[in-house]
Parts: structure tokens; sequence; C-alpha cells
């Protein structure tokens, strides 16, 4: 019995270390783009020996741990391959010359102080923070007004409901495009020129467009949270004699407070991540006197930004350390946003 737990254990560990050796192999392949022809076998092999390994591991008390682990993965290697490693890659590739192909050399915090120097980034950054701001503010009260009109039991509240969630289903480059026909030849009848023509007027453009398409997405969690909220608490504040005014601050509001927090993320998050009507509807074009310096691109954001540093530029080192910075910049306001509602719910 001992001899045959030795030998599966001694499988186990050739599997593993076999599997781990595989796997690794692969990646470096990768990385130095050589072993075209053998590398995604090499990254399957590995993948299957870690498994079989694993799972062949005589150790009863860790089985069941180990067969989770087993199922869960698929979901965890596809999350690290395409997330957790393109952006550590991401965050080497902005210390080099990368070309989106291959780099030569490094170039330290070259890329980081550059994009610091240029006011087109720079300006990038204000827009889209002032951009941010504005829309977490409108859309959550646009869509809670929405969803408190669509559950004080109107007749036909769900056509309402469907016909406020449906510009959310509309993809932002066809919306863009769509707006940018109703801005230049309908509107113009009334405002006399374009809204897309100054840069201020463009800004508030892409913010009604934004706050049209994503209110309604909002509006339906802000109904599934008023909708479960207990009932017979509504009428006891209403046999008490609290008004509208009082039950909608005191009772609705506090009771939904968790609600708040997740739409506030999620209205953060889009709102910085905003690309596709920006390059629909404007380009980024626009005029702005900032730093000293002309800007031509006044209404982009930055988003809209990294893709031209990357794509339209062809500088995807400069691009990539501009993504970085991105994503420090979203993922601490996030953090911060989430901790301030959580303590906000505490308090209510």
């Amino acid at each position: 019995m001992k001899a045959n737990s030795a030998s599966q254990k001694l499988l186990s560990l050739v599997l593993l270390i076999g599997g781990a050796f595989s796997l690794v192999y692969s990646l470096i392949l990768d990385f130095s783009r050589s072993g075209a022809s053998y590398r995604g076998p090499l990254l399957i092999i590995g993948m299957v020996a870690i498994i079989a390994g694993l799972y062949f591991f005589p150790t009863l008390k860790y089985h069941r741990r180990i067969i989770y682990i087993i199922f869960l993965f698929p979901l965890l290697f596809t999350f690290a391959v395409t997330v957790i490693i393109p952006l550590c890659l991401g965050i080497y590739y902005s210390f080099t010359d990368w070309t989106g192909i291959q780099f030569t050399k490094f170039v330290g915090f070259e890329n980081y102080t550059t994009m610091f120097s240029d006011p087109q980034f720079i300006w990038s950054i204000l827009i889209t923070f002032i951009f941010v701001v504005l829309n977490m503010i409108l859309v959550n009260v646009i869509a809670f007004l929405l969803a408190l009109l669509c559950t004080n039991g109107i007749k036909g509240d769900g056509f309402f409901r469907a016909a406020y969630f449906l510009p959310n289903l509309i993809g932002g480059i066809v919306l863009g495009y769509i707006w940018q026909f109703v801005f230049n030849n309908v509107l113009i009848n009334i405002t006399k020129t374009s809204l897309l023509v100054q840069t201020k007027t463009a800004m508030i453009a892409i913010i009604v467009v934004y706050i049209w398409q994503y209110a309604g997405y909002i509006m339906l969690i802000y109904i599934t949270g008023l909708t479960q909220i207990p009932g017979d608490v509504l009428e006891a504040a209403q046999i008490d004699g609290a008004n509208p005014s009082q039950t909608l601050f005191q009772i609705k509001i506090p009771m939904i407070a968790s609600t708040f927090t997740i739409c506030t993320f999620l209205t953060l998050t889009s709102a910085f991540k905003q690309f596709d009507v920006n390059l629909a509807l404007t380009g980024g074009t626009g005029s702005a006197q900032f730093m000293g310096k002309y800007l031509t691109s006044g209404t982009q954001m930055l988003a809209l930004n990294i893709y031209n540093t990357a794509v339209s530029k062809n500088n995807y080192a400069l691009g990539q350390a501009k993504a970085v910075l991105f994503f420090i910049i979203l993922a601490c306001v996030s953090l911060i946003q989430v901790r301030i509602s959580n303590s906000r719910e505490v308090e209510l």
C-alpha cells in the first residue's frame, strides 16, 4: 500500500514538475517569438500534465481542495492569459522601445517622462476627469428618477423600462454616428450651428449621448433595488404618516445604499473607459489652448488618446506607458470610490 502511494506520489511530482517546465518554456518561446510550430502543443501538454499531477497526488486531506482547483483551473487560466499576463507584459513593454512586434532596447522611464511632457495627454486626462465627474452625477440622478417613475405603479411601466433601456443595446460606434447625424442635420435648425464644431459644445454633446445610452442600464439596477424593499416597511411608514419625500429620503435611499455603490462604481469605470462614442462622434477633434500650446484634439479623452498614440501614430511603447498609467488611475479612483461608498452605507 505504501509502495503504491510512494509511486503515485512520484508520478504526481513528475507530472507537476514536467508540466510546469513545459508551461514556462512555452511562454518563453512565445515571448521570444521562436518555436512557433511547437510552443502551442507545449502549452497544452503543460496544462494537462499539471492537472493530472494534482489529480493523482495521493493526499486524502487536500484531495477535495485539489478537485476544486482542477474545476476552477480553466477559468483561472483564461483570466491569467487574458488579463494577468498581458498586464505584466504591458508594464514590461512600457520600459522598452516596443514597436508592437519586438523591441531592441530598454529605455527606462523615457516613455513616462515623454507622456507627462505632452500637453495633449495632460489635456486628455483633465477632460476625462471632468467627463467622469459630470456623468457620475447626471447618469445616477437621471437613472434613479427614471427608476422611481417606473416603480410608481403607472400604466405601461414595462414599456417605459424597455424604452429607456433600448439605447444601451445600440453599439457605441453606431450610436455615435447616429447622433452625429442628429447634431449636424436635425438640431442644426434649432441651434443654428452644429454642437460638434466647438470643443465645449462638443463635450456637452458627448455627455448627452453617454447619458442617453447608459442611464437606462443603470435605471434597471435601481429598479431591482427599489423592488426589493419590503412592502410592509413602506406600509408602516405610510401608516405613521410619512409623506412621499420622507419615505424616499429616510427609507428608500438608505435601504438601497448598496445599489448606489454598485451604480456609482459601474458609472465611474464606464465613463473612464469611454472610447467608442468619443471616436465616432467627434474623433477627438477640437481646438483648445493649454499649457501654452494650441491643441487640435480638444475632445480627445484618455482612452482615445492611448489608441491614437499606439495605433495611429504607431508608437506602441508610449501608448503602453499611457495605458499603464490609465490602469493605475482607474484602479485607485475605483478603490477610493468603493471605500467611500461602503463607509456611507454603514452610516445610512
